[in-house]
């Protein structure tokens, strides 16, 4: 890789996206809207946003289920229903071209949203009862997952985990495995539903790629062993605040 394109701003997302990407998968996500977020107060055009997202969700998410997946945290039977309705919605979503005016919004209204899940409870709770996800609810929070998800370039995992957790139809580890499987697919099928988009890709990408890959190894190393520090993620929450607030203030 020739270092000497970039300028010192790449090199400064770069490094800020290793730190979303250590702290997302330490909780079983992939950090797509802390790298949207991060774009945003970078000031990078909004068509760059999401094609970047996916394919960066992409890449940590697959090497997030892999070591999830090997330490056995993960568990089939809770997230096959939400994959039937969320892989053809994220579909469908991404294929959905957003003009700007529609898109910076609706992106930082998701991002708000995720910095009130990490501010108001960061520290996922532990179901003592655990019971099975029923399929016809399954389907139907995948699909909204998944269709919000192909149209903003997130993998939707900071939406899903909480609610498996608050129905108590999965324990707390395993659902950082579910959680990041179900990111993977997302992100896969909506990135195909708009497939296009990838001519969008800054030059950057292989910059960005090596600092997520490396903050996903040092990410899930903590997720599998521990959990983030609750104040760590609130730390986060409060930029994804103030990224969502500018995009609100920018369409």
């Amino acid at each position: 890789m020739d270092f000497s394109i970039f300028q010192a701003s790449d090199f400064a997302l770069a490094a800020c996206m290793f730190a979303g990407a250590a702290l997302y998968t330490s909780v079983g996500h992939a950090g797509a809207s802390a790298y949207i977020a991060l774009m945003a107060l970078f000031g990078l055009p909004a068509p760059v946003m999401r094609p970047t997202a996916l394919v960066l969700n992409i890449l940590v998410a697959s090497l997030s289920s892999m070591r999830f997946l090997r330490a056995g945290l993960f568990r089939w039977r809770t997230l096959w229903p939400v994959l039937i309705g969320a892989i053809p919605m994220a579909f469908f979503g991404g294929s959905l071209h957003l003009p700007g005016n529609f898109y910076k919004p609706l992106v930082g209204a998701v991002l708000l949203v995720a910095a009130v899940r990490l501010l108001w409870n960061p520290k996922l709770p532990h179901a003592d009862e655990v019971s099975d996800i029923p399929v016809m609810w399954g389907v139907v929070i995948g699909a909204a997952i998944g269709l919000l998800s192909g149209l903003t370039g997130t993998g939707g995992g900071i939406f899903l985990s909480p609610i498996l957790l608050f129905f108590g139809w999965s324990e707390t580890r395993t659902t950082s495995g579910v959680a990041v499987v179900f990111i993977l697919c997302n992100s896969i099928a909506g990135l195909l539903g708009n497939y296009s988009s990838v001519q969008s890709l800054p030059q950057e990408l292989p910059l960005y790629a090596v600092a997520v890959i490396a903050g996903a190894v040092v990410g899930t190393s903590l997720g599998i062993g521990r959990l983030a520090s609750p104040n760590i993620l609130r730390a986060l929450g409060l930029v994804l605040v103030i990224a969502g607030l500018k995009l609100l203030g920018t369409y």
